[in-house]
């Protein structure tokens, strides 16, 4: 074996060995502390990121909202920044549409009304996502406003309509059974 190798060889066990010991210091052994990078998460860390709704509705919280209010809320938080005026297509992706799907794959244009299995969805996504860039600052109401809003705009609902945690899973997306569930007994 030529010089550099060994030298390269014996730097490289040095180098591990050093890493090994710095993995395995308690604090006790004269190397000094760990580098006290992070800290232990608790529940109430967690909680608040702890939202998901199931597609049957389940962990909705309490509240309602209307379409009426929620065409005001639209407007209100910016997501016409994005969506276009009515949900009807800007800078990102249209919400609304009166077509159905066209094209194929992943070319295909997906709103809400063809493209979503479920209601619950929706509100799931909205209150976890949006409104972009500052997502989680809406309230339980104006994420239900919002989703009756947008649901009532795709003609799903009446635009009458008020969306709670026991109506909402009740609204049947058209495309709901063209989609085939992986795990089905997990839902």
């Amino acid at each position: 074996m030529s010089m550099p190798k060994v030298i390269s060889l014996a730097a490289l066990l040095l180098a591990g060995a050093g890493a090994m010991a710095l993995a395995a210091d308690d604090g006790k052994n004269g190397l000094g502390a760990r580098p006290g990078l992070g800290q232990p998460i608790t529940e109430a860390d967690v909680k608040p990121w702890d939202i998901t709704i199931l597609p049957d509705g389940t962990n909705l919280p309490p509240g309602s909202g209307t379409a009426a209010v929620g065409a005001k809320v639209f407007v209100d938080k910016g997501c016409n920044q994005c969506h276009g005026d009515g949900g009807k297509g800007g800078k990102n992706a249209a919400l609304v549409t009166d077509e159905k799907l066209q094209g194929q794959g992943i070319e295909a244009n997906k709103t809400i009304k063809d493209f979503w299995a479920y209601s619950t969805t929706l509100y799931d996504y909205i209150r976890r996502a949006m409104p972009w860039p500052t997502p989680h600052t809406l309230s339980d109401e104006d994420t239900y406003n919002l989703v009756a809003y947008i649901l009532a705009e795709n003609k799903l609902i009446d635009a009458n309509a008020v969306m709670d945690a026991k109506t909402l899973p009740q609204v049947k997306m058209p495309n709901h059974d063209n989609f085939i569930v992986k795990f089905p007994d997990r839902i």
